[in-house]
């Protein structure tokens, strides 16, 4: 994981608690009326991948465990970790790529809503990506998987296949870098990904033709599974970001400039507005800034934010940064994540930092986001995270005008009472995120996420859930009524 040079040590403070009288009286715990959108309170649990769903993307009891406990908390909504819609390889991460998994999605709604006493909204995350494959052994990619071309003959003055393979294998990893292409050296450091702009792909090519199809029909099955709406994925590494990119260099009228960079997001927004009821949200989470070389930033973000809010979208969150772009190497047989480069940090910051600190780094450009919606007469509820864990930090940020609405992953995580306590004036109770990033490292290995703070509490503990390598609780303990 990258880290600031200045490596400044922060600790996550609690700040002045509120009285159960101050909450209520508080913009945090007000309700929030905008459009179709209707909240409780304005709090949100932003969607967070724990690793629980089956190899297929099914439902499992581990699934309904952890959405039951955040909804325990109350939250004004939750939203289901990234869904995928398409029935491709993925790991155990949900799927709602064709309609046998509506039912069991049915039953997470059922669990999420009992758990809350119907006081939480419920979303689902919806999400494409392309394919990456793990970093491969330097020999077997030279020897197998390098597709040979006349660029490679022509510098290497050999026509033999195997002669040729043998050539390259011998040489050093500098002589190697003046044989093959960037993309080829790509495939061997850090393993082969696709992107958006590898058109002479068939079906990349085709994905403006399919994806807004694809991401309709999934709506359609959240719906049919009675979720209050959807939140289309447009942030981080994965398809729709990359169209909304600079990085987007495609030719068919879906890249370069950004009216055409964010043509793709806006088709399938509509179709998908186009195929659920008048009722059914429809909202997405997108990038308030890349944080790479030649990537998007905060100029391009207030553009998407007014186009999104033309269309019609019925709440927008922001997050920031995770890109492939600068991704650290991955090990021989791991593939690359998207966390450990600075545009990782700037997603997840940690509490080791700089003299911004990891506490509301989105804030300033969510400030510039919102205050251009304003001015446009757009009231399409914004809604921000990152690194928020305390009540005065987040108040303000409402008073302040920066957002609409919270978001708390990590914190939330640490502590899912958070909202009930804080709300019924228990806020000396709180359990506050540590930031270290324990639960990012679990993410990063595709393992159970859990928090150091409570999954070596309490082990003996009748009838809990542990992880596979039985060192840990999976569900955060049950210690306020």
């Amino acid at each position: 994981m990258w880290r600031p040079q200045q490596r400044i040590k922060y600790k996550a403070e609690a700040g002045n608690w509120p009285s159960r009288d101050q909450a209520a009286n508080s913009l945090l715990f007000s309700p929030l009326s905008v459009g179709r959108l209707q909240l409780e309170q304005r709090t949100w649990v932003p969607a967070m991948v724990p690793w629980r769903a089956s190899e297929e993307g099914d439902l499992t009891q581990d699934v309904l465990d952890w959405y039951e406990r955040f909804a325990e908390g109350q939250p004004g909504a939750i939203v289901v970790e990234a869904t995928g819609i398409r029935d491709i390889a993925s790991g155990p991460l949900l799927r709602i790529s064709n309609d046998s998994h509506i039912e069991g999605l049915r039953q997470l709604v059922d669990t999420i809503r009992k758990a809350s006493d119907g006081k939480t909204k419920v979303f689902i995350q919806i999400i494409d990506f392309l394919s990456i494959r793990k970093r491969p052994d330097r020999e077997k990619f030279l020897q197998k998987f390098l597709s040979l071309t006349d660029r490679h003959r022509e510098l290497l003055k050999e026509d033999d296949e195997a002669k040729i393979r043998a050539t390259l294998i011998a040489k050093t990893d500098e002589e190697l870098s003046k044989i093959l292409d960037s993309r080829e050296l790509e495939a061997l450091n850090h393993g082969y990904r696709e992107r958006v702009t590898d058109t002479q792909l068939p079906w990349i090519a085709d994905l403006p033709e399919k994806l807004p199809d694809l991401f309709a029909r999934a709506a359609q099955r959240a719906e049919a599974a009675g979720f209050d709406g959807v939140e289309l994925h447009y942030a981080h590494a994965y398809t729709m970001a990359s169209f909304l990119s600079r990085t987007n260099t495609r030719e068919d009228g879906y890249g370069g400039n950004k009216e055409n960079r964010v043509k793709l997001p806006l088709e399938v927004f509509h179709q998908v507005r186009r195929s659920v009821s008048d009722d059914f949200l429809v909202g997405c989470r997108y990038l308030s800034d890349e944080i790479i070389e030649t990537g998007s930033d905060v100029a391009d973000a207030i553009y998407f934010a007014n186009e999104f809010a033309q269309a019609g979208m019925d709440f927008i969150s922001v997050s920031r940064g995770g890109k492939f772009d600068d991704a650290k190497q991955p090990k021989v047989g791991a593939a690359a994540y998207p966390y450990t480069g600075q545009s990782g940090y700037e997603c997840m910051p940690q509490y080791v930092s700089d003299e911004i600190g990891p506490f509301g780094r989105n804030l300033p450009a969510s400030e510039k986001i919102k205050n251009s919606l304003i001015e446009n007469k757009h009231q399409v509820p914004l809604i921000t995270a990152g690194g928020i864990h305390n009540f005065e930090q987040a108040e303000q940020v409402l008073q302040n005008g920066q957002a609409d609405v919270i978001g708390y992953a990590r914190q939330a995580l640490a502590d899912p009472d958070w909202f009930r306590k804080v709300k019924h004036g228990d806020g000396n109770k709180v359990t506050i995120c540590r930031y270290s990033n324990y639960c990012e490292a679990l993410d990063q290995k595709h393992k159970q996420v859990t928090c150091e703070l409570w999954d070596r509490t309490d082990l003996d503990e009748a009838n809990i859930t542990k992880s596979f390598d039985g060192k840990r609780r999976l569900i955060a303990p049950k210690n306020y009524i």
